[in-house]
């Protein structure tokens, strides 16, 4: 069994074209789950009012065609839920951001889009997880990382790392510009970076 991650898409469609090509060139069995921010809220944080929009394309980009690419599952990440946030409309896309979950579990891994975590520092970087499974895929920062017991490995595109053990995050990386995935195989325990 072989699921390909991919998430931090951020409504680019070009960049996710591209992404969902490379899976079905180098692992057309796999299947695909998002770790959140599919798409690009374009009121930031700082800008957020009590005003309630009552249309999508008013706070969030969504490019002609991008929507239908989105079949597979993911887990909602902090663009959506600002989007939730800043909105009221009974627009079906609204109900499908809102019926996203915050994790999912997938073979032995846990799926999170990491928001929810300690981040800070200069560089920005994670400080602290709250991680109660082995092995948790997550995206956010844009990075791709494997990281064993609080300890960065350096990772290479297209080589196979070993995820046993405890405390194993990996960040899949992001779709928008860098165009990467990663491929987990759940019978070898391993994960490979990839980029499209």
């Amino acid at each position: 069994m072989h699921y390909a991650l991919l998430g931090d898409i951020h409504s680019s469609k070009e960049d996710l074209e591209k992404v969902l090509a490379d899976i079905s060139e180098k692992a057309p069995e796999a299947v695909c789950v998002g770790t959140g921010d599919l798409f690009e809220c374009i009121i930031s944080k700082r800008d957020i009012t009590k005003q309630k929009f009552t249309k999508l394309d008013d706070v969030m980009i969504i490019p002609e065609g991008f929507i239908e690419l989105l079949t597979f599952l993911s887990v909602s990440g902090n663009q959506e839920d600002r989007i939730l946030m800043i909105t009221e409309t009974d627009d079906p896309l609204r109900e499908k951001l809102d019926s996203m979950p915050e994790t999912v579990d997938i073979a032995t891994a846990k799926i999170i889009h990491g928001h929810q975590w300690e981040w800070g520092g200069e560089p920005w970087a994670l400080i602290h997880a709250e991680v109660n499974g082995s092995l948790v895929f997550y995206g956010h920062s844009h990075t791709s990382k494997l990281s064993r017991n609080d300890v960065n490995d350096a990772i290479e595109i297209g080589i196979p790392y070993d995820v046993s053990g405890n405390k194993v995050l990996v960040n899949v990386g992001a779709v928008v510009i860098d165009r990467e995935w990663v491929l987990y195989d759940v019978l070898k325990n391993t994960v490979t970076f990839m980029k499209a």
